[in-house]
């Protein structure tokens, strides 16, 4: 869901600047809604049957108990969970970084025909510095989120009794994107790092008015 949520961002800048004046606010926070509703449903949706497929089974071996976890998926199941785990994976990717590519370009082009001084390449590689947190960022992402797949894809499930660090490793490795949403997209961009600072500054403000108040 992290992942969708940014190829969303990162589409609505591309969208803001392709509209430029004629964006509209309103209109976009109404369309922000029903696509994040829509995600919900989807997800869910292309998620639901895993549950029904598993099962317990207890065993005793050597006065050992184990309990293992059962997947029963048929042939054509499981072509359809790679394929799915597939594209949560690459398409929030891909979106993200054309929409960056997108926002780059066209914000060079536009600047191009405002300044006839420096040549359209001039200002794209100039842009091209600004912004490269919006190209790093999704690479960065979907290395991070390369242990998720690769759990999806080679463990079904796990034995209680076996070494279960490799597998909660990666699974805890695959939390890391959400937690560095603020250090890859924030911290680097100068607008965004900016807006934090204000949006802090103005709590700031309320709480010494409330304290004074008191």
């Amino acid at each position: 869901m992290d992942q969708w949520l940014n190829a969303c961002v990162a589409g609505e800048r591309a969208y803001t600047i392709i509209k430029g004046t004629r964006f509209q606010k309103k209109k976009s926070k109404k369309a922000a809604k029903i696509i994040i509703i829509i995600l919900i449903i989807v997800i869910i949706s292309t998620s639901i049957y895993d549950p029904f497929y598993r099962r317990l089974i207890d065993e005793e071996n050597d006065d050992e108990i184990r309990i293992w976890c059962i997947i029963t998926y048929s042939s054509s199941l499981k072509t359809f969970q790679s394929a799915i785990h597939g594209f949560h994976f690459n398409a929030p990717f891909v979106i993200n970084l054309v929409s960056s590519i997108v926002l780059i370009t066209r914000k060079s082009r536009q600047q191009s025909n405002l300044r006839t001084d420096r040549t359209y390449y001039q200002l794209l590689r100039q842009q091209l510095r600004e912004h490269k947190n919006l190209l790093i960022a999704p690479v960065i992402l979907v290395i991070l989120a390369l242990p998720r797949l690769i759990i999806s894809y080679v463990s079904n499930c796990m034995k209680s009794a076996s070494n279960p660090w490799i597998y909660l490793i990666l699974y805890f490795i695959s939390f890391i994107p959400p937690m560095l949403t603020f250090i890859i997209y924030v911290l680097p961009s100068k607008f965004y790092k900016q807006e934090f600072n204000k949006t802090i500054e103005r709590y700031r403000t309320n709480i010494r008015r409330r304290l004074q108040v008191v």
